[in-house]
């Protein structure tokens, strides 16, 4: 018989967990919550200091009978629920539930699912964090209050089974302003010219910078037509060319958020489905009869990277494209006001499991979030990108054209797939004659700020 028991939210992560600790360990789940303020009244008294009236979740009384059961004479019972203010407050239901069958209570944190990682947070057991379960209180409490006082409004005024409440009131509102910004913009339009210029067999874009003096943008659409007509009698040249180089850091490893933006942006997932998908990964898939958990903690608004890790990925980079893809110092990126420094960016849990190794046991979902954590990860620990930028000048005697021109000198993290924005240019000379192929009126129109996405 099994002399400890270990409560985690969900099957599959008691699934990933069982299999690394020794035979003393039992593994149950919660299902999540068990224990909530009841739906059909406030539960708060606010006249005696807020304090909350907690119920067993209707449906959950099984779940917890269970759990009682299998923690009565235990040696010891250990709270492994995730490492924030949510997972700490089930593991405060959890024991003020189970304070009967057992008064030995013990929170293990971890934010990777690896065998090292939850065999670590077993030898430095601490007490739950009463700053972190008083927070969740808190949040949840203000949730209620202004939830129940609020949505019946809305059922009377708007339709009747509408949420309200601490986040959805802020997001209506940023909703709203948005709305009343865009009708009040007034788009403007000006015109500007384009042009294709030939030196030799090669042709290239420039656009009119100035004219007669003037900037080259244009009120009203015949003015820039009949600056058309001028220009096509002129005689271009290469009036300057300037060369320089610059460079582009790699972009940080994934907040929550950023993870939320990239995924909408490039894979077109909501943040709902990319943190389903997240929590999948998290917890651990069936790799080799093995479940695995693939990322660390997804909740999470820090850019703090375990050292341990660090030097995998280094060394990672090192053998895969050489010590000159890695950068003389790490870089720093700003934490936000307020990050959880305790926590991680989301990264693979081992650098060397690539996508292309893991993607036969994920779904086509699974391993394209993967992939996105994976490749930004990396990139985050390799060097800039240096570009060659060039900026050509072509004149005649009433305008004057601009070309520029943008070329990978070393491609740094880029070398994970993104090639950057190249712009091709001729080899051009100073004082060298350029042909007039064509040229064209454009018109630029002003647009309001858009609309919010899902994840923005």
């Amino acid at each position: 018989m099994s002399k400890y028991l270990v409560i985690v939210e969900s099957p599959t992560k008691a699934k990933t967990i069982v299999g690394m600790l020794s035979k003393d360990f039992e593994v149950a789940s919660s299902m999540g919550h068990i224990i909530d303020l009841p739906s059909n009244c406030l539960a708060i008294d606010i006249e005696k200091g807020f304090v909350p009236s907690y119920k067993v979740i209707r449906g959950k009384e099984k779940i917890l009978l269970l759990l009682k059961k299998k923690a009565k004479n235990k040696e010891a019972v250990y709270i492994a629920t995730d490492p924030d203010r949510e997972g700490e407050a089930i593991g405060w239901h959890i024991k003020n539930s189970l304070a009967q069958e057992n008064d030995k209570f013990y929170r293990v944190v971890f934010h990777e699912i690896t065998e090292e990682a939850v065999k670590e947070a077993f030898t430095s057991p601490r007490e739950l964090d009463t700053s972190k379960i008083n927070a969740q209180q808190a949040r949840r409490l203000l949730d209620r209050i202004v939830g129940y006082y609020l949505s019946p409004f809305l059922w009377k005024k708007v339709v009747r089974g509408l949420s309200a409440g601490r986040v959805q009131s802020v997001a209506l509102r940023f909703i709203v302003e948005r709305e009343e910004e865009i009708k009040r913009f007034v788009p403007k339009t000006t015109y500007g010219i384009e042009a294709n210029f030939r030196v030799n067999k090669d042709s290239f874009k420039a656009k009119l910078v100035s004219f007669k003096g003037k900037k080259g943008v244009f009120e009203r659409k015949e003015e820039a037509e009949e600056a058309i007509a001028i220009l096509k009698q002129d005689r271009f040249l290469v009036k300057d060319i300037k060369k320089k180089k610059t460079k582009r850091k790699p972009p940080p490893p994934f907040t929550t958020s950023l993870l939320q933006q990239e995924a909408f942006n490039k894979l077109k997932f909501t943040s709902k489905k990319t943190m389903l998908i997240a929590q999948r990964l998290y917890e651990g898939v069936e790799i080799n009869k093995e479940m695995v958990g693939l990322i660390t903690y997804m909740r999470t608004d820090s850019f703090r990277i375990a050292d341990k890790a660090k030097l995998q990925v280094k060394g990672f980079i090192k053998e895969r494209w050489g010590e000159d893809y890695l950068p003389e110092k790490e870089y720093k990126y700003k934490e936000k006001k307020g990050a959880q420094l305790a926590h991680e960016a989301i990264r693979p849990t081992a650098v060397d499991r690539e996508p292309l190794v893991v993607e036969k046991y994920l779904t086509s979902d699974e391993v394209k979030l993967y992939t996105l954590i994976w490749k930004r990860f990396v990139a985050s620990f390799m060097k800039e990108a240096v570009f060659e930028d060039t900026k050509v000048e072509i004149g005649g005697k009433a305008g004057i054209f601009v070309s520029e021109g943008r070329e990978v000198i070393f491609d740094g993290f880029l070398k994970l797939g993104d090639r950057g924005e190249t712009k091709f240019l001729p080899s051009l000379e100073k004082g060298e004659e350029v042909i007039l192929e064509n040229i064209r009126v454009v018109e630029h129109t002003t647009k309001p700020p858009p609309r919010f996405t899902d994840a923005s």
